[in-house]
């Protein structure tokens, strides 16, 4: 099946544009639904506008209103669509998504409903009526050629809309996330061309393409000299959209009812508390408080839950939202300064320890662990990254228990997971010898126990800052010792 002409604006999206196309040029008969969904920002709405003006389909996006309201809206905007004398009126949803239906009677035509979370905010009935107007043997969907798409970006509630026994489970019949820009994308999306510049901006704002077009207006640092400028110039200038960003990403989800106590949790974590009695302590409350909060902002997409690869009652939370971290970590203490303040570069100065150490740090711990899984030569390890994760391995005879960045098993014929690969990853540090002598202590631990076939594991040592001569030295004599550089990690395989 033949996609449709890309546009020409448009900046990667290659796979979810195919995806999009082949749903809406499906030549099956009988109407279809999908769901698209993705945090605020990736371009969602870019896409499905420009699938619309590409087939001549439909699109429609919803406020924040009544029902009533929104009933009118959609009556106006389809009847200018159509271009009908006068707006349709729709009594009830029924013979509204009946009439969306009708659209697609003579040719198979994609239907976009966006900020979908909005209309069943003011009517939680809408996804059974959608359900009960795809039903099968139903005339109005079976003499129809609509590719109905509904989009939102509450995470939360996308999650469960097609989930356990939700109305519209079943009913659909394409799926699509738009994920953010992985580091590699980013840097070339924001032209930064210095490596160590273009994963600190990364560190910032992630991969969230609007960050850079709409709300930094195409600025972007000009070289390593210009970084600590940008920064002043975009995140921490309350004249910036990227200023307040963070907040509002939290306000746009609908099921975080108590902000404040989300807003602590997310500072915890950011404050270096991975686990969940640490985040508790850092809060005053017991453990088990935290059952609901971490959940919520799990189904939200605010952070990421990753269990310890060798102890299974053992859980680390990290903030999946490097923007949200970056507020957390080194704007909120000094909100108030940053707010009143005429020139922010002391502030930030001042801050250099925290950006380092709680944002830079883990950013690229988690950069490493997503080039290992997803953008690593395939015959760097070996075999193939089927799980890759962060472990920690007791170490009795020196009373200290090792963490271990980077943890990665293949996957044999039997279903059993060999440890392939034992990482570290250093960003503002020199490795050495000693960084390997450490690793090769972890794997000699693990070999010992007889449990992951470790002996044959490779010692992989990421090193944003290089490696030492002797390092580099070791590595040559030794091929189960390989080092992955700044150039390496930003290296397209």
């Amino acid at each position: 099946m033949a996609s449709l002409a890309r546009p020409a604006e448009m900046f990667d999206r290659d796979r979810e544009w195919r995806a999009l196309s082949a749903f809406a040029t499906d030549p099956a008969a009988g109407a279809t639904l999908g769901v698209v969904s993705g945090r605020r920002r990736q371009g969602k709405t870019f896409l499905l506008r420009a699938l619309c003006q590409a087939t001549g389909g439909f699109y429609f996006a919803a406020d924040e209103g009544t029902d009533r309201e929104s009933l009118n809206r959609l009556g106006a905007v389809l009847a200018d669509h159509l271009g009908a004398p006068a707006p349709f009126v729709f009594d009830t949803w029924h013979s509204a998504i009946d009439a969306l239906l009708a659209l697609g009677r003579d040719r198979r035509i994609p239907v976009v409903i966006d900020e979908f979370p909005y209309l069943v905010r003011a009517n939680p009935q809408l996804p059974s009526i959608i359900q009960n107007a795809l039903a099968p043997l139903r005339a109005e969907r079976d003499t129809s050629r609509t590719s109905l798409l509904l989009c939102g970006s509450a995470m939360s509630f996308m999650g469960q809309l097609l989930s356990g026994n939700a109305p519209l489970r079943g009913r659909a019949g394409f799926e699509l996330v738009v994920p953010t820009l992985d580091h590699q994308l980013a840097a070339e999306f924001w032209e930064v061309g210095d490596l160590a510049t273009a994963l600190k901006v990364n560190a910032i704002v992630g991969g969230t393409p609007a960050y850079r077009r709409e709300f930094a207006r195409d600025d972007s640092p000009a070289g390593p000299d210009d970084f600590d400028p940008w920064v002043l110039r975009t995140v921490l200038s309350p004249t910036s959209p990227l200023f307040r960003e963070a907040r509002y990403l939290l306000a746009d989800e609908p099921e975080l009812h108590d902000l404040g106590l989300y807003h602590s949790v997310l500072a915890a974590i950011a404050a270096g508390n991975a686990q969940r009695g640490g985040i508790a302590s850092y809060l005053g409350r017991k453990s088990g408080d935290l059952a609901h909060p971490l959940t919520v902002l799990e189904d939200c997409g605010l952070i990421a839950r990753e269990p310890d690869v060798f102890k299974d009652n053992r859980t680390t939370f990290r903030i999946a939202e490097p923007l949200v971290t970056f507020y957390h970590a080194v704007m909120r203490p000094i909100w108030s300064d940053l707010e009143h303040t005429r020139d922010a570069t002391r502030l930030w100065q001042r801050s250099q320890r925290r950006f380092a150490g709680n944002v830079l740090g883990p950013h690229f711990e988690q950069v490493c662990r997503h080039w290992i899984r997803h953008l690593a030569p395939p015959d760097l390890l070996g075999d193939y990254p089927n799980v890759v994760g962060v472990g920690t391995v007791n170490d009795a005879a020196n009373r200290i228990a090792h963490e271990v960045d980077v943890v990665a098993f293949g996957l044999d014929d039997d279903d059993r997971r060999p440890l392939i690969a034992l990482g570290e990853a250093k960003w503002g540090e020199t490795m050495g010898l000693g960084h390997l002598d450490r690793l090769r202590r972890i794997r000699a631990l693990l070999a010992a126990q007889n449990r992951y076939g470790a002996a044959d594991a490779r010692l992989v040592c990421f090193g944003g800052a290089g490696f030492t001569e002797e390092l580099v030295a070791a590595a040559d004599q030794d091929h189960g010792v390989v080092l992955v550089g700044l150039a390496d990690l930003y290296r397209r395989a």
